[in-house]
């Protein structure tokens, strides 16, 4: 399993991005597929999930309105849309996948894990 993340930047707030996470070794429709992020001195946490097969969502509050997932199955890549960012949604962010039908908000329950992608929101 290999999960690639892709598409961090440097971006002024208020900007755009969007991240990518190009998975091998599974089909993305039959894990619950989580986006997290870890600023300096701080805990990952959860940002987004979803499982395709069950519907299944996670959303933190703090990305509610701002942030959205999609995926490409053909490409069998699932993206994070980033919109009206802030300094604070400065940090690194990773995918992660686990063989489960329900989403987590917490990093522990997920074991297959991307290398991360540096995301700085700075003017």
């Amino acid at each position: 399993v290999e999960l690639v993340e892709s598409g961090g930047g440097l971006v002024q707030p208020g900007g755009s991005l969007r991240l990518s996470c190009a998975a091998s070794g599974i089909t993305l429709d039959d894990y619950a597929i989580g986006w997290f992020r870890q600023a300096p001195g701080k805990e990952r946490e959860g940002v987004l999930c979803i499982s395709p097969s069950t519907g299944s969502t996670y959303e933190a509050d703090s990305v509610k309105g701002r942030f959205t997932i999609s995926r490409d199955n053909a490409k069998n890549t699932l993206y994070l849309h980033m919109n009206s960012l802030k300094p604070e949604d400065t940090a690194v962010y990773y995918c992660a996948a686990e063989p489960v039908p329900f989403c987590s908000r917490y990093p522990n329950e997920y074991a297959y894990w991307g290398q991360g992608t540096q995301v700085t929101v700075s003017s």
